[in-house]
């Protein structure tokens, strides 16, 4: 049925474990390419890509090997964008970074209400992709609100925490800061997303205890895992940035 039906069958095959190492692996590489290719413009334009798909990944649940209950994808699409704002803290000054953050959340906030519209198109007779659309593309109110916020808040943070570390260590130790920010971040992102989702913004509020259990550390470790991974990256970035980009 053609190349890339016959591509998914294969991937469909391999392990959830080895797929989320391609997909770790895709991401990271990726922004060092669109680094290369494009300078500090080039993690403006994968954070961008990375909020939106990262959105829409977050749809598809996994079996993982940790967790006894489905784990949803975008863990690493959404961790990706903290090694993004780090990179251009360190080599292009925190305005960048903080300019990153606006863009990424602008460019989700256009691509939902660009397909909200688009699905408010009635659909001819014949039209056979209007559900698939719907389904995947109209957002439920809280967890769009609660996004969002979890977003700005943890990545305003990371900037600030990891400009903090590298300030209080006279801009030594790159892998600590690096480190420290992406794990702290990530907990604030887990954090406020699941108080708002969950709780606050929820009609039938779950208990605190399971979304600390269930929703707060469900996927924490994974995140801290991809905070540990991205470690090498963060110093082989500055191997791709031009001269002129600095």
């Amino acid at each position: 049925m053609g190349f890339f039906f016959d591509l998914t069958l294969t991937l469909n095959s391999l392990s959830t474990e080895f797929m989320w190492v391609i997909m770790l692996l895709f991401c990271f590489i990726s922004i060092l390419i669109f680094l290369r290719l494009f300078g500090y413009i080039g993690i403006f334009i994968y954070s961008a890509l990375a909020i939106i798909a990262g959105n829409i990944q977050v749809l598809k649940t996994v079996d993982f090997f940790y967790s006894p209950e489905p784990v949803a994808l975008g863990t690493i699409l959404f961790a990706s964008t903290f090694l993004c704002t780090d990179i251009l803290s360190e080599y292009f000054g925190k305005e960048k970074a903080r300019m990153n953050i606006l863009i990424g959340f602008f460019a989700f906030l256009f691509m939902t209400i660009l397909m909200i519209i688009t699905i408010g198109f009635k659909p001819s007779s014949q039209d056979w992709v209007q559900d698939s659309l719907s389904n995947v593309f109209t957002p439920m109110t809280r967890f769009f609100i609660a996004s969002m916020i979890a977003y700005l808040i943890s990545q305003y943070f990371d900037v600030w925490f990891f400009n903090y570390i590298k300030k209080y260590t006279s801009q030594k130790y790159l892998w600590l800061r690096n480190n420290l920010s992406t794990v702290a971040s990530s907990l604030v992102d887990n954090t406020v997303f699941s108080i708002f989702a969950w709780i606050l913004l929820n009609p039938e509020p779950a208990s605190l205890y399971n979304v600390i259990m269930i929703y707060i550390l469900g996927t924490y470790l994974l995140r801290i895992i991809i905070a540990l991974l991205d470690t090498p990256f963060i110093y082989v970035a500055k191997l791709f940035i031009k001269k002129t980009n600095v």
